[in-house]
């Protein structure tokens, strides 16, 4: 058993039931989630010590976020409980050509005003493995800004692996103000996942011909940016999960990955998802997967394939958190997708 922790901020999601539009809802579903929570889930469910490091306020839905994370075996014994309140945000989930849609209200979140003083890093980095963020965290504010940079200082003063999910947001920062955040912060990082856009908005590599819409991926121009990448700050692995939008219900997904050591490229296998169930989350789930297996200590392609399956599984779970087991993530990984009832 590995020891991960991950950084950012847990929200309160607030999703239309049964794919309805924000006008037609009386009611909302309720969940916890948030891009490295949900990581720090899929690494506990893999049977791996995760932790959770953020701010929440010190009131009832604070602990209520906290409650969401214990329950699923995730640490968070350096949360720190400060700052004004839970940053929410709600979902309308789309169906066929309707597109999913999603509305913030995450502003001055108590994430956005923590510093790295209401933090212990050396006892947080003692005896961890590895520690993962993305490029959500330094969005929210430049104070969460400054606390990943602390953040990643540390880690590396412990010897820790790091790994960041670039994931733009256009809704919380410019393609300039991440670039000129990002690209300070990528000297720390080991392991990149990105897609291509993230690759061109938040670190300026301008993509080949990479459109998922279209329904072919064009391999070559991931591997063009991977290499770019990894000759400018040295990663020692580039990795895309890979989207080919045939509709909001229904996906093809795989992903990629580049070597910077072997330069060897490896595309995973493709499954075809549909009906999807809750995509939100399902970047997430992948790297988690792709995590926890270089946390076992899988060659690179394999984990890669065990990151493809658990996400795959991922869509067809509502909530941000993908809740499968390791088993059934080696199953579907082994070739076992039929879907026939378990008895």
């Amino acid at each position: 058993m590995k020891k991960i922790v991950t950084m950012g901020e847990i929200m309160l999601r607030l999703s239309t039931p049964d794919n309805e539009k924000f006008i037609q809802a009386d009611e909302f579903d309720v969940n916890y989630g948030g891009g490295e929570a949900n990581v720090a889930v899929s690494c506990a469910n893999y049977g791996h010590s995760a932790e959770f490091v953020t701010a929440v306020p010190d009131n009832e839905l604070g602990e209520c976020a906290l409650a969401a994370l214990k329950k699923y075996g995730v640490k968070t014994c350096h949360v720190a409980k400060c700052g004004e309140r839970l940053g929410i945000y709600y979902l309308e989930t789309g169906a066929a050509m309707r597109p999913s849609k999603v509305v913030y209200d995450r502003a001055h979140s108590s994430i956005t005003t923590a510093t790295a003083k209401d933090f212990d890093f050396d006892a947080i980095f003692k005896d961890c493995d590895w520690f993962h963020f993305t490029g959500i965290t330094p969005a929210v504010s430049d104070s969460a800004a400054d606390l990943t940079e602390a953040a990643l200082k540390a880690a590396k003063k412990h010897g820790v692996t790091v790994s960041c999910d670039l994931n733009f947001r256009k809704k919380l920062w410019t393609s300039e103000k991440a670039q000129k955040v990002m690209t300070k912060l990528m000297k720390y990082v080991d392991v990149c996942i990105g897609n291509e856009e993230d690759a061109e908005l938040v670190l300026g590599f301008k993509p080949g011909n990479t459109d998922v819409t279209s329904g072919e991926l064009e391999l070559a121009g991931y591997k063009s940016i991977f290499e770019q990448m990894v000759k400018k700050f040295k990663f020692k692995y580039a990795i895309s999960s890979l989207r080919v939008s045939h509709s909001a219900s229904d996906n093809g997904w795989s992903a990629c990955i580049y070597n910077g050591e072997t330069k060897e490229f490896y595309h995973s296998r493709e499954y075809r998802i549909s009906p999807i169930v809750d995509r939100v989350g399902g970047g997430d789930s992948f790297a988690g997967g792709v995590i926890c297996g270089f946390l076992d200590g899988k060659d690179f392609k394999t984990a890669l394939e065990f990151g493809v399956a658990a996400s795959a599984l991922k869509h067809t779970i509502p909530g941000d958190f993908n809740l499968v087991s390791r088993k059934e993530v080696e199953a579907l990984a082994g070739g076992d997708g039929s879907g026939r009832v378990q008895r």
